[in-house]
């Protein structure tokens, strides 16, 4: 992995983030270092994705990045006892570089069955499917979007289906947002991170990535059509949901 330094040098003027070419070259180190327990998070997933049971059936991973989750479920579907079956992956990403970094990817895997779509998760149409992942992706989404994607994915869900999302979240209580916020850039400073870049960085995501609170997460949950579902992962402001339709 090419390592990240897109914010190691003072800018003289910051742009909002964007997931342009530079930010795709260096993503999978950015995320590795920049979201905590990023590798558990998707042992967690295959994890579920072994307990449902797929056959020739949609999975579809919403903003899918460099396509590093899609690669992990056929890895652990071709080692598994499910071998025998064929899911069909489907990634969804906004961004033209990483939708071509994640078709770089995926090409190199043998019997992989996948389809890649560049468009924005709210503007794209969701056919049933038995699991449909969204990590790390609602939070870059305008918020008043966001009911409307919820809906469209529980709509989407086969009956048994199962709906993953992580996110970063913030605090209801200042004071803890303020000491969780603190302990995250803490976090990012052993995983080498300047002071520089970490300062940079928020500027660059500020009203960018908005994030919710957990009740909120679950709100939209619920109101989306959900009447089973939880907190299955939380490290300070980061969180992990999981939905049963």
């Amino acid at each position: 992995m090419t390592k990240d330094k897109v914010f190691s040098k003072k800018l003289d003027s910051i742009e909002s983030f964007e997931f342009n070419d530079e930010v795709t070259h260096v993503f999978d180190n950015m995320i590795t270092r920049s979201v905590p327990f990023y590798h558990e998070i998707h042992r967690l997933i295959l994890d579920v994705f072994q307990k449902i049971p797929i056959q020739n059936e949609r999975v579809y991973d919403l903003g899918c990045s460099t396509g590093t989750t899609i690669q992990l479920l056929h890895k652990s579907q071709i080692e598994s006892k499910k071998k025998s079956t064929r899911p069909i992956f489907i990634g969804v990403d906004s961004s033209e570089s990483m939708v071509k970094k994640c078709r770089e990817k995926l090409s190199l895997e043998k019997n992989l069955n996948f389809e890649l779509f560049q468009n924005k998760v709210q503007d794209i149409e969701l056919k049933s499917s038995k699991l449909i992942i969204m990590n790390y992706t609602l939070q870059f989404i305008p918020v008043e979007k966001r009911p409307a994607i919820m809906k469209k994915i529980y709509n989407s869900l086969k009956k048994g289906g199962v709906f993953i999302m992580s996110e970063k979240i913030k605090s209801e209580f200042n004071n803890v947002e303020d000491l969780v916020t603190d302990l995250y850039y803490d976090f990012k400073r052993r995983n080498g991170y300047s002071n520089l870049e970490i300062m940079q960085k928020r500027e660059a995501l500020e009203k960018v990535l908005v994030p919710s609170t957990i009740h909120q997460q679950k709100k939209l949950l619920r109101e989306s059509g959900f009447t089973s579902y939880e907190t299955i992962f939380q490290w300070y402001n980061f969180s992990s949901f999981i939905g049963i339709k």
